[in-house]
Parts: structure tokens; C-alpha cells; sequence
């Protein structure tokens, strides 16, 4: 039995806990993506031709999305037509690029998400953040190869 905060055992990182994390925190960011009327797989994939070095193909942001998102390349060219609907992608020739609207956007979920990541990831020792960090790029790397071999 505990006795105090500092006595706590902490629980041990497994997939329920990642799922848990994760999940908590797209709660959150999915609220504040409906009260501007976007779909979180709609933000993943403005977010990637906002901050592309160069224009991207939609080839390109399927890519990006689906490395992302691990979801299905269809359903994401859906994503991409919505976005081309709502007038925040624009088609230039063979590429996609965000319009200032898009920006705005982006940059408006951010400044609403940005306190709000700061409560959550605040008062995190920085020696945690680094071990959480390579923890969690080793099980990324590791699911990715298992979904590789599971889908090959």
C-alpha cells in the first residue's frame, strides 16, 4: 500500500496505457477541431501541405497521411476532396496547396490547442519527456515493421 504521491508506484507503459494517452489527447484536439467544423483526418492532412517544404501532389499527402494515420489511401483522397470543397486546399496544376484560409486554420487550431498541450505536458521532468520519447519512437518503429509484415 502507497502512503504518498513521492511512494507512488507508477504503472508500468503498455499498449492500453499508449491507447489511453493517445486517445485522451485526440479527445481533446477533436473538439477543438469540430468547433471549426474539421475532421481530425482532415487537420492531419492541411497540416502536412501546411507545413511541406515544397508543393505536394496528392499522391504526396496520401502518403504522408496514410504513414500517419495508417488509414485506408481512399478514404483519404476523400479526405483531400472535402478539403478542396471547403476551399483550404487548392489545386495548382499537378499539386495541392493550402490557401491563406487553410492557414488560418491550422494556425487557429493551434493557438486554441497551445494551452491547453501546455497544462497537459506541463511540469513534465525533461529526463521523462527524453525516455517517453525514445520509448515510444521504438514502438512506433516496431508496429510499423509488424504492420509491414502483416499487410506485405
Amino acid at each position: 500500500m502507497t502512503t504518498s504521491a513521492s511512494t507512488t508506484t507508477a504503472p508500468v507503459a503498455d499498449a492500453r496505457a499508449l491507447g489511453l494517452a493517445h486517445y485522451a489527447a485526440r479527445g481533446v484536439l477533436e473538439h477543438v477541431l469540430a468547433r471549426h467544423g474539421t475532421t481530425f483526418q482532415q487537420q492531419v492532412a492541411l497540416r502536412a501541405a501546411v507545413t511541406a517544404d515544397a508543393p505536394q501532389t496528392p499522391d504526396d499527402l496520401v502518403t504522408q497521411v496514410r504513414d500517419s494515420l495508417k488509414a485506408d489511401p481512399a478514404d483519404i483522397r476523400v479526405t483531400l476532396d472535402e478539403l478542396l470543397a471547403k476551399q483550404v486546399l487548392v489545386a495548382d496544376g499537378a499539386h495541392l496547396r493550402p490557401t491563406d484560409a487553410g492557414r488560418e486554420l491550422i494556425a487557429a487550431v493551434g493557438a486554441e490547442t497551445a494551452p491547453i498541450t501546455a497544462r497537459i505536458w506541463g511540469g513534465i521532468p525533461a529526463e521523462d519527456l527524453a525516455a517517453a520519447g525514445r520509448v515510444l519512437a521504438l514502438v512506433t518503429e516496431r508496429a510499423n515493421a509488424e504492420l509491414a509484415a502483416l499487410t506485405a
